[in-house]
């Protein structure tokens, strides 16, 4: 509740910092892609063939994929993070894709994004949550700092000739990938009527998808989700936002393992840019690909489920025995209390694994995690219970 009501701050419009470039490409690529995309597709889509629709289909499909990649994988995890190294064609390809998104260079984006986590949630944080959902989401876009922050904490970018290169060209680079591309790939398919068409969805419509899908992360995966590895900043994860962000929406965990080239580290989780990171390194295009050990990660879990065991103790004390029995009072108090021993044990053993970088097997691993299951699925029963009770 606290960090939902930071986000009633209300976010002030100062005309004489608005960036009319972005702002006037922001609202018109979304006005062309709400509008006279669909309008178009009203007018000439009944006269298309199945096999036409298929051809617009898969050539946004493909667009949206390798856009949306270059900037989770290429910008984000490569260019930001230095969370694995790639060859030259990897980086070449995601500069080029990840320019046809319209975020910036991948050098500017890499200058915000370093500077998010090192001051998140702060005045200096450039998406700063607190700023309220729209400043987070597309705000911070439209009015430019003044003034504007140095490049002074990529310069390990600034010696990646690749990257230098996307920087000074990217515009050119952008317009000719974005529109020129579709508009020909149409063209040679059908004639003019595809060629707009293409142009339209795979151009302006794929751009706005593309965008408000990184926007996501910026704004919902600070305001909405779960922080099973830490609540000392406002990133969470949800599985909800990693389905439109190719792995992206587990916040909560890149926050805290920023350098890890996996977002969702669990088997299940939906990751696509963690996939294709690691099976480009089966054939050598991608290497030294940076992961936590699992005993890292099972403490930080442990950790933050005592301090949910803390919160519940204080929050029992606070409790006025006459709305709750005092005898659940006791046994919860009790049970918290030694849930609390028992994670410090946990805690202590898997610090000392991780100083000695001994591996954590799976059995040790799945029996550890089961300990923590049941003690937040008992903090769960007894923060119910309390508020039936009261």
């Amino acid at each position: 509740m606290k960090d939902q009501n930071k986000l009633s701050k209300k976010f002030k419009f100062p005309l004489n910092r608005v960036d009319w470039t972005n702002t006037l490409f922001l609202l018109g690529t979304l006005i062309v892609s709400l509008t006279i995309v669909p309008f178009y597709i009203w007018q000439h889509g009944a006269d298309w063939s199945k096999v036409d629709i298929l051809f617009h289909s898969i050539l946004f499909f493909f667009y949206y994929c390798f856009t949306g990649m270059s900037i989770t994988l290429g910008y984000h995890r490569l260019f930001s993070h230095i969370s694995f190294k790639a060859k030259w064609p990897v980086k070449l390809f995601t500069l080029v894709f990840g320019a046809a998104a319209f975020e910036n260079s991948a050098l500017d984006w890499s200058a915000d994004h370093r500077r998010h986590h090192k001051h998140v949630d702060t005045d200096l944080d450039p998406y700063n949550i607190n700023e309220g959902l729209f400043y987070a989401h597309i705000g911070w876009l439209l009015f430019k700092l003044r003034p504007i922050p140095p490049l002074n904490n990529v310069k390990d970018l600034l010696n990646d000739k690749w990257v230098v290169w996307q920087h000074n060209w990217w515009k050119p680079v952008a317009f000719f990938t974005s529109f020129v591309v579709p508009f020909a790939l149409g063209f040679s398919y059908g004639g003019y009527e595809h060629a707009w068409a293409a142009l339209l969805i795979s151009g302006f419509l794929r751009i706005v998808a593309v965008q408000h899908s990184t926007f996501f992360i910026n704004s919902f995966c600070h305001w909405i989700g779960n922080r099973p590895y830490s609540s000392h900043c406002t990133a969470r994860d949800s599985w909800i936002m990693a389905l439109v962000t190719f792995g992206e929406g587990y916040h909560n965990y890149h926050h805290e393992f920023q350098h890890d080239y996996r977002n969702g580290v669990k088997p299940w989780q939906f990751d696509p840019t963690k996939w294709t990171i690691w099976f480009m390194s089966l054939f050598g295009l991608t290497y030294n690909l940076r992961r936590v050990a699992d005993a890292n990660i099972l403490r930080r879990e442990f950790i933050e489920t005592e301090l949910k065991v803390k919160r519940q103790l204080e929050i029992l004390s606070e409790v006025e025995i006459s709305s709750i029995p005092q005898e659940y009072i006791l046994n919860s108090i009790e049970y918290l209390k030694s849930s609390a021993e028992v994670i410090k044990k946990v805690t202590d053993e898997l610090q000392a694994m991780a100083n000695k970088k001994i591996d954590l097997s799976k059995s040790k691993f799945i029996q550890m995690r089961r300990e923590m299951d049941v003690i937040l699925g008992h903090i769960q029963i007894i923060s119910q219970a309390k508020l039936k009770m009261a």
